[in-house]
C-alpha cells in the first residue's frame, strides 16, 4: 500500500483497554501492535481506557504490557494519572485530542488521523466505539458500526451466516428476560435442546471473546453452575452442541483489490485443557500449526468459506474467521472475531506471516486502509 503523500506523519491513537473482560488481553494486543508500528512512518498516542471506563494517557511501553509470570497487565498500571482523562471531540471538524486533570487547564495532545481499537468484547469491539469515531469523524481501523455488532453477537453471527447459505451447526440462544422471567422453562429448553443433540454442550456468553465464561456440560448436573458463569460476562447465552472434528482458523485481510483469504492453521487439541479455553490460549499458549494439514480442496475451501463469512457480515479491514472441519470432512463455520488478538502468540498474524505479509506490515495495510477509508456510509 501506498505511504502519505504529505511529509505530515499520520498520527495514530492506538486504544485498548476497555471495560469489557478481555480487558487484560487487549493490553497485551496493545503492547505487541506498539512494538511493530514503524515510528518512521507514523507517530504514535496510547490511549488506556481503565475497567470502570476512564480514558487514560498512559506510557509507550510495550514492556510493560505482557503477560509475566502468569500476571495480567491492566490500564490502571500504565496510566500517567489517577485522575487525568483523554477527551476525543465528538465533531468531524476538530480531530484535537485533550488531556484533562482535575484543577488544572485542558492540555491539547495534537490530532489524530486514524484510531487503531485493539479493545476486544462489548465497549470496544462490538461497535460502540466504532459509533463514537464515525460521530468523531477520524478514520479507524477495521470493521464498522454493523459488523462489530454481528461478529460480537453469535446469536445475530449465526442468523446471517445462515441467511447467506453458510453452515453453521446446532445452537439455542436463551436470552435475559427469558432467564429473569423463568429460569425453570429456560433450563428445560437446554435440556431438551441436550436431547436432540446429545450432551456435552458448551455453555456460552453470547456476546464475549477469548473464551471467557466458557463451560464444557457432560450432562444436566452441570448446567446451572455453567449458566451462571456465562452470565457473569453477559446476560444473553448461547449453547452449542458438542462438533466432533478439527478446529481450523483462517485470517482474511482487505487488500487493493478485495478481502484475502490466508493459510489456515489448525488447533490441535489441547491436553492440560478439557478445550481451548482462555488459560490454554493466553496462559499456557497452546501453539497452533500454521500452516493447517490439510488437502488442497479443504485449504481452498476454508479460504473460499472465511471470505464468504467477511462478505456476509459486511466486514472491513481483517477477520479471524474459525471453522470446525468436522469427521464427515464438511466446514461448519463457529465464528468471526473482527478485532481478533495480535499478541505474539496471537493466530491471526501468524497465519498472515506464513502467507508472506510480515507483521509490522500487516499493522502498516490496517493503517493505510484505514487513512484511505471515509467515515459515514459506504
Amino acid at each position: 500500500m501506498s505511504s502519505q503523500t504529505s511529509s505530515h506523519k499520520p498520527r495514530v491513537a492506538v486504544v485498548f483497554g476497555g471495560r469489557s473482560s478481555e480487558h487484560a488481553i487487549s493490553v497485551v494486543t496493545a503492547g505487541a501492535v506498539l512494538r511493530a508500528i514503524d515510528r518512521d512512518k507514523y507517530d504514535v498516542l496510547p490511549i488506556g481506557i481503565t475497567t470502570d471506563g476512564r480514558w487514560a494517557l498512559t506510557a509507550d511501553d510495550p514492556e510493560r504490557m505482557a503477560i509475566t509470570d502468569r500476571r495480567l497487565p491492566s490500564v490502571a498500571e500504565l496510566a500517567e494519572s489517577t485522575e487525568g482523562g483523554v477527551v476525543l471531540p465528538v465533531d468531524p471538524s476538530n480531530r484535537e485530542v485533550v488531556y484533562t486533570e482535575p484543577g488544572a487547564v485542558p492540555k491539547a495532545l495534537g490530532e489524530v488521523d486514524v484510531v487503531f481499537p485493539v479493545l476486544h468484547g462489548p465497549y470496544g469491539e462490538d461497535g460502540t466505539l466504532q459509533g463514537l469515531l464515525e460521530l468523531s469523524g477520524v478514520p479507524y481501523v477495521g470493521s464498522g458500526v454493523l459488523a462489530s455488532a454481528v461478529g460480537q453477537d453469535k446469536d445475530y453471527m449465526k442468523r446471517v451466516f445462515t441467511s447467506f447459505g453458510l453452515p453453521v451447526g446446532p445452537y439455542e440462544v436463551i436470552r435475559p428476560r427469558e432467564w429473569e422471567k423463568d429460569p425453570t422453562a429456560a433450563r428445560k429448553k437446554i435440556v431438551d435442546f441436550a436431547a436432540e443433540h446429545g450432551w456435552p454442550l458448551f455453555v456460552k456468553p453470547a456476546r464475549a471473546g477469548s473464551s471467557m465464561g466458557i463451560s464444557k456440560v457432560d450432562g444436566p448436573e452441570g448446567l446451572d453452575e455453567a449458566i451462571e458463569e456465562a452470565r457473569r460476562h453477559d446476560p444473553k447465552i448461547l449453547v452449542e452442541s458438542l462438533l466432533s472434528g478439527r478446529e481450523i482458523e483462517c485470517g482474511v485481510l482487505e487488500f487493493e483489490d478485495g478481502p484475502r483469504a490466508s493459510v489456515p492453521a489448525e488447533i490441535p487439541p489441547v491436553t492440560a485443557h478439557d478445550f481451548y479455553d482462555f488459560e490454554a490460549k493466553y496462559i499456557d499458549s497452546a501453539a497452533g500449526i500454521v500452516p493447517a494439514p490439510l488437502t488442497a480442496e479443504q485449504t481452498a475451501e476454508v479460504r473460499e468459506l472465511a471470505v464468504a463469512a467477511f462478505e456476509a457480515a459486511s466486514c472491513e479491514g481483517l477477520v479471524r474467521a474459525d471453522f470446525f472441519l468436522q469427521d464427515n470432512g464438511e466446514f461448519v463455520i463457529n465464528e468471526i472475531n473482527t478485532l481478533p488478538g495480535f499478541t505474539p502468540i496471537s493466530m491471526y498474524p501468524r497465519m498472515w506471516q506464513e502467507s508472506g505479509v510480515s507483521y509490522p506490515e500487516l499493522i502498516d495495510r490496517l493503517l493505510q486502509a484505514a487513512l484511505q477509508r471515509s467515515t459515514g456510509l459506504r
